[in-house]
C-alpha cells in the first residue's frame, strides 16, 4: 500500500503545517463541526509574521481567534455565511460578508473568480485505499480542495466516515496533522409551545411519502415530533441533526417514496450530538454531497412532493422575507433558503414554507411587519413565497395580489399587533 508511506511522509506538526502560508494569501477554512481548530490556532499564532491574509469560509464554530481586535491588519474574514465567530467583526467593519446562494459557492472556486492559495480541512482517517472522508461537512470543502494550490488536512480519528461524494485521497494532500479530539456537539433543546403549534400547522401540509428539507432548532424538531403518524418520509436537505436520526430510528423516515435517491438521506453537512456522528459513520443510508449538487434548485426539484421548511427574522405584509440581517446588522447569510424554496416550488406537489414565531423580544415586537427594518436585506422575494406559517396559522401567498396576501399575513400575526398592521396597510392602500 504505497499510500501509507506517502501519508507518513506528509505528517507534520500543526506549526509546520501552516508555516508556508504567506501574507496576502487567500485561505479557505472548512466550517461547522468540521472547523479545524488545531490548524486555526496554529495559524493565528503567526499573527506577527503575517499581513492581509484573507480567510474564506462558511459558518465557523467555536472560538475564533481571527476576529480579535489585535488581528486587524493581519487576518481578515471574507465570510460566505456569518455566525457567532465573525458576526461582531463584520458589523464593526473589521471583516467582510459575501451574500451568495449556497449552491453557487463551489463555482466561485472552480471558475477562478475566487482563487484559493490554501485550503485548511478537517478529515476522517484514511480507509484501506487511502481515501479520507470530508466527514460532517462536504459543503464547499470539496471544491476548495480541488482548486487550492496547497491543501492542509487536520486528520481526526473521531471524524466519522460519511459516505457519498465526500472523499479525498492522501495523494491530493500536501501536509497532514493528526489529532484525536471530539467534534463540537449541538444538543437538542425542548421546543416551546409556540414552536409546537407551528410544527402542527406545518405537519398538516405534509403528506405521506413527502421529502423534507429541515434546518436546526425548535421548529424543525417540533415538525418532526408532529409527524409520528406519517409513513415513508424522505430527506433531501442541507443539514442533518439529531431529529432526523430519531425519525429514521422510529421508522417515520424511510425514503421509500423518494423520486430522487430513494432510500437515501441526501445532505451536505451534519451538526448534532456524538450519537448522531456515530450513527452516520459508514452508514449507507446517508450520502453527503457538495452544495452545488445538494442545494441546486434543479436537483432539489427532482424530488416529488418536496417540502422545504425555512425560518425568517421578519416578513413584511407583502411577503418579503428577511433572514440574514436585523435591520442593517448582518446576522447570518443567504445559506440554502432560496435554493430550497425555489427547488420545492418547482417540485411536482412541492411546498416551500417560511416558518417563524409571530413575535420577537419576548412578545414586544411583531415579526410580521409593515416594512422590513431600515437596512434589512430581502433574502426570499415575495414572488418566491408560497406558505408562511406562525403559531396563528398558515398564510398561502402564491398567486395572490397585494391585498389578498396582506390580509392573509395580518391574520397570522399576533392578535395584539393586527390593528396596527391593518392601519399601516390601509395607509399604503394595500387593503
Amino acid at each position: 500500500m504505497r499510500w501509507v508511506d506517502e501519508y507518513k511522509k506528509k505528517l507534520v506538526s500543526a506549526e509546520e503545517a501552516v508555516s508556508d502560508i504567506k501574507s496576502g494569501q487567500r485561505v479557505y477554512i472548512s466550517g461547522n463541526a468540521a472547523t479545524p481548530y488545531v490548524l486555526v490556532k496554529s495559524l493565528s499564532e503567526r499573527k506577527d509574521e503575517l499581513k492581509d491574509v484573507e480567510l474564506v469560509h462558511v459558518l465557523l464554530l467555536g472560538d475564533d481567534p481571527f476576529s480579535r481586535l489585535e488581528m486587524q491588519g493581519h487576518f481578515r474574514h471574507n465570510s460566505l455565511f456569518v455566525g457567532p465567530a465573525d458576526r461582531k467583526a463584520i458589523n464593526e467593519g473589521r471583516a467582510d460578508y459575501v451574500p451568495i446562494f449556497l449552491h453557487q459557492i463551489p463555482n466561485l472556486f472552480y471558475s477562478g473568480q475566487m482563487p484559493l492559495d490554501v485550503a485548511l480541512l478537517h478529515l476522517s482517517s484514511p480507509d484501506e485505499h487511502g481515501f479520507m472522508s470530508y466527514g460532517v461537512e462536504v459543503l464547499c470543502s470539496k471544491a476548495a480542495a480541488e482548486t487550492a494550490k496547497k491543501v492542509i488536512a487536520q486528520v481526526n480519528e473521531e471524524m466519522p466516515r460519511v459516505l457519498g461524494d465526500s472523499f479525498i485521497h492522501v495523494s491530493r494532500i500536501d501536509k497532514i496533522v493528526e489529532v484525536s479530539e471530539p467534534l463540537p456537539e449541538l444538543q437538542k433543546k425542548p421546543f416551546s409551545e409556540v414552536e409546537k403549534k407551528i410544527g402542527r400547522f406545518i405537519a398538516d401540509l405534509i403528506d405521506d411519502g413527502s421529502t423534507l428539507q429541515l434546518g436546526i432548532g425548535g421548529i424543525p424538531d417540533a415538525v418532526l415530533a408532529a409527524l409520528k403518524d406519517r409513513q415513508d418520509l424522505g430527506i433531501h436537505t442541507e443539514m442533518v441533526s439529531d431529529g432526523v436520526m430519531e425519525a429514521i430510528e422510529s421508522g417515520v423516515i424511510t425514503g421509500a417514496k423518494k423520486t430522487s435517491h430513494p432510500y437515501k438521506v441526501i445532505l451536505t453537512f451534519l451538526l448534532g450530538s456524538k450519537k448522531l456522528y456515530d450513527f452516520v459513520d459508514n452508514n449507507p443510508v446517508f450520502e453527503a454531497h457538495p452544495t452545488d449538487y445538494t442545494n441546486h434548485p434543479f436537483i432539489v426539484s427532482q424530488n416529488d412532493n418536496m417540502v422545504a421548511i425555512n425560518s425568517a427574522i421578519e416578513v413584511d405584509i407583502t411577503g418579503q422575507v428577511c433572514s440574514d440581517s436585523i435591520g442593517k446588522f448582518i446576522y447570518s447569510g443567504f445559506g440554502g433558503q432560496v435554493d430550497f424554496i425555489r427547488g420545492a416550488a418547482h417540485s411536482k406537489g412541492g411546498k416551500p414554507i417560511i416558518a417563524l414565531p409571530s413575535t420577537a423580544q419576548k412578545g414586544k415586537s411583531s415579526r410580521i411587519v409593515p416594512f422590513l427594518k431600515k437596512g434589512a436585506g430581502v433574502v426570499t422575494t415575495r414572488a418566491d413565497v408560497m406558505f408562511v406559517v406562525t403559531e396563528y396559522g398558515i398564510a398561502y401567498l402564491h398567486g395572490k395580489n397585494l391585498n389578498e396576501r396582506t390580509r392573509s399575513l395580518i391574520n397570522i400575526a399576533h392578535p395584539k399587533f393586527r390593528d396596527e398592521l391593518t392601519k399601516e396597510a390601509k395607509a399604503r392602500n394595500l387593503i
